[in-house]
């Protein structure tokens, strides 16, 4: 990446120095993302204070070697004292350095890395480079500045959209929104001394960002646009602290003196950072790195490639399956028995698509090669070239072991044979194969082109290369994959049919279906289980129940109704035609009111909190019971498939941490009085991980840790 061949002085192992005649140069080289950990930060410093000291150097370019610019504060230390100078410190040297920096963008300037650049008075970036202040992700605001230095670039409001969405943006439009100086074809720090030529030559004021104003002049005379669209962008924000935070602090970049504003940032960001929520984002953060590693694995086994895809089955599940390896740019075949059905099912595909490029998420053209990667056909031979054939049939046994036992024969060795399957067993579906091997679960949550939840379901003879290639697709095609053990529901549905047991339960002992969902919803779920219900097709679950000789009286008696949800206009709730707002539906009251009646259940009122702990704690501990059988890998993994599979609110961090959270002597406590309660019900019996922990004073994450430390 050098522009020359000027002599390097190494600051430290992270930062060198070098000067190309009155131009000098600032490098980081701290792979694999040049994370701003204190050798860094303090390297920073001391090369900014010996190029300042040299007369001969005029301007200064701050760049970084490797794949990206500063991508971020160091995540190893997290949790951990700060240790100076700090990032703030740090910025505040180049800030206030008495000659100009100019710093170079490739790759991702995020976080940290971001602030770092908007602490330099000019910013260039190649083409390809991304910025962006991520910090709301993690249930914070950009407490390095970013929030009081970015509106005195481009204005409060956009900064506010910004900060909002925590998604970066591209070079080409940092630059048409004022963030960028320039943005050019080249190395680093080749656009870096180019653009300090200019700043010499030209004797550019280079005017610290936290003293410019003119941005900032307008709202701060008139605020009234800024607090409508900060009302706007935060409605669907309930209960969740870091989007408040960032509004707060931004409001102060108008509002507040510079200084001043950052004191308060400080103050503020701290208890963001010991507050819950934080910690929950947190631990996302490393749950979702955490759940790409599965352990126990043969040195040397890898993923195989994959070029091609085929689906069996062109409903709803298999289109939108398909839809996710066309976005990849995944060729995938489409297969089904008349093309009668593959034309309704690349039909629902199209209008999919329509809806995105209507939205805005895609382009027409992007909408046209995703359906070119997509090829319809009704001979089952289209598998022949496949490197995964992914079977998304309706669930019946015996359809699937036939699909299996065919498409074997017809598929080159190697392809990995997936199974869309919810709950059925997949190592009965596998018994058919003579490669089971081969064979692997993969399970798709609905809208399959919407939803990250992907479960990838390990067999008993399922070989490391089938996992670690559903594994690797999966991460290829936008998805979460979480890898299960095989048993029924595996881990969300294994844990959701408790949640389910508990509201039908709850609607048997005094609550009406609106009370169940708003407990939830409160919380800040998207969906109350009871809309969900309606939403999937009632009958979807009575069959399922049927299945597994589990009725709900109050469940059952809306099916055979003919309530089926919204598909039929009514269930737990009544839908308006065209609309889908849940409305509460009088006849579906009036059944639950005749079988507790008939169950000899005396109705009563109940608390909302009440009820969370009714529909959270079950599931909770069907979820310590999943991990004692070792089908979930770790309770992070029982998180992610509820964050990413059942609307689980990110800032609640998943199941295990909320237990965490709530403290397991008390769950354990509520779990034994619940089946004190309903006496018939095993499931609420503490399982035995749950109350040792408990016993212990112990937490799922401490579990978990010592568990990897061994």
């Amino acid at each position: 990446m050098r522009a020359d061949t000027a002599i390097m002085t190494q600051v430290n192992d992270k930062i060198s120095t070098r000067i190309d005649g009155d131009i000098g140069f600032i490098c980081s080289n701290n792979p694999p993302v040049n994370a701003l950990g204190q050798a860094v930060r303090a390297g920073v410093v001391e090369a900014l204070e010996a190029l300042n000291a040299d007369p001969a150097v005029k301007a200064i370019v701050l760049y970084c070697e490797g794949r990206t610019f500063f991508a971020g504060a160091d995540i190893t230390e997290f949790n951990k004292p700060r240790v100076p100078p700090t990032i703030q410190e740090m910025i505040l040297a180049l800030e206030n350095s008495p000659k100009p920096v100019i710093a170079a963008i490739h790759g991702t300037a995020l976080g940290g890395g971001f602030e770092t650049a908007l602490g330099c008075p000019f910013r260039v970036a190649i083409p390809s480079a991304k910025v962006g202040l991520p910090e709301i992700n993690l249930g914070l605001f950009a407490g390095g500045g970013g929030t009081q230095r970015l509106p005195r670039i481009i204005g409060p409001e956009k900064a506010l959209e910004f900060v909002l969405s925590g998604k970066p943006v591209s070079a080409a439009q940092a630059l048409a929104l004022g963030i960028l100086d320039a943005v050019e074809e080249g190395a680093p720090d080749a656009i870096g001394a180019a653009f300090a030529r200019r700043v010499i030559d030209e004797k550019l004021t280079a005017v610290p960002v936290s003293r410019r104003d003119d941005k900032i002049a307008a709202t701060r005379a008139d605020p009234s646009a800024f607090d409508a669209l900060a009302a706007k962008l935060t409605a669907r924000s309930k209960g969740q602290e870091a989007p408040a935070a960032n509004v707060a602090s931004v409001r102060r970049s108008f509002t507040l003196p510079f200084d001043e504003a950052m004191a308060i940032d400080a103050e503020a960001n701290r208890a963001l950072m010991a507050g819950s929520q934080s910690r929950a984002l947190r631990h996302l953060f490393f749950a979702e790195r955490e759940a790409a590693r599965i352990p126990g694995l043969p040195e040397g086994a890898k993923a195989r490639d994959v070029a091609k895809a085929a689906i069996i089955g062109a409903g709803t599940m298999g289109g939108g399956i398909a839809m996710c390896f066309a976005g990849a740019g995944i060729p995938v075949a489409v297969i089904d028995t008349t093309q009668e059905a593959l034309d309704r099912g690349m039909e629902r595909v199209r209008t999919n698509y329509a809806t995105s490029v209507k939205r805005g998420s895609i382009s027409q053209a992007q909408m046209d090669e995703r359906l070119a990667l997509i090829t319809p056909a009704v001979d089952r031979a289209a598998v022949a070239d496949a490197d995964v054939v992914i079977e998304a049939v309706f669930e019946d046994m015996a359809v699937k072991q036939e699909i299996f036992a065919d498409i074997e024969k017809r598929v080159k060795p190697g392809t990995v044979l997936a199974s869309n399957t919810s709950a059925l067993d997949v190592d009965e579906i596998a018994s058919v194969l003579e490669r089971p091997g081969d064979f692997v679960g993969m399970h798709f949550f609905s809208p399959a082109n919407v939803m990250k939840l992907l479960e990838v379901v390990k067999a008993a003879k399922t070989s490391p290369e089938a996992i670690l290639t559903a594994m690797a697709v999966g991460r290829r095609i936008g998805k979460m994959p979480i890898l299960s053990g095989n048993c029924d529901g595996f881990i969300g549905n294994r844990m959701v049919a408790k949640r389910s047991a508990q509201a039908e339960r709850l609607l048997q002992q005094g609550a009406f279906p609106q009370q169940v969902d708003a407990a939830l919803t409160n919380l800040g779920f998207p969906m109350g289980p009871l809309t969900t219900n309606d939403m999937s097709g009632l009958d979807i679950g009575y069959s399922i129940r049927k299945r597994r000789g589990t009725p709900f009286p109050i469940a059952d008696a809306i099916v055979e109704s003919g309530q089926l949800g919204q598909k039929t206009g009514s269930g737990y709730y009544r839908y308006e035609p065209g609309d889908r707002t849940p409305r509460p539906n009088p006849q579906t009251e009036a059944l639950i009111l005749e079988t507790s009646k008939r169950l000899g259940i005396e109705r009563r009122d109940m608390s909302e909190s009440e009820m969370v702990e009714r529909l959270l704690f079950p599931l909770i501990n069907e979820g310590a019971r999943i991990i004692e059988e070792g089908i979930a890998l770790r309770p992070s993994d029982v998180d992610l498939v509820w964050i990413n599979g059942y609307g689980w609110p990110r800032h609640l961090g998943g199941p295990m941490f909320h237990a965490d959270e709530a403290g397991l002597p008390h769950i354990v406590a509520r779990l034994r009085a619940f089946a004190a309660d309903t006496p018939g019900d095993p499931s609420l019996q503490p399982a035995a991980l749950l109350v040792e922990l408990a016993e212990k004073g112990q937490g799922f994450s401490e579990w978990q840790k010592s568990r990897a430390a061994n």
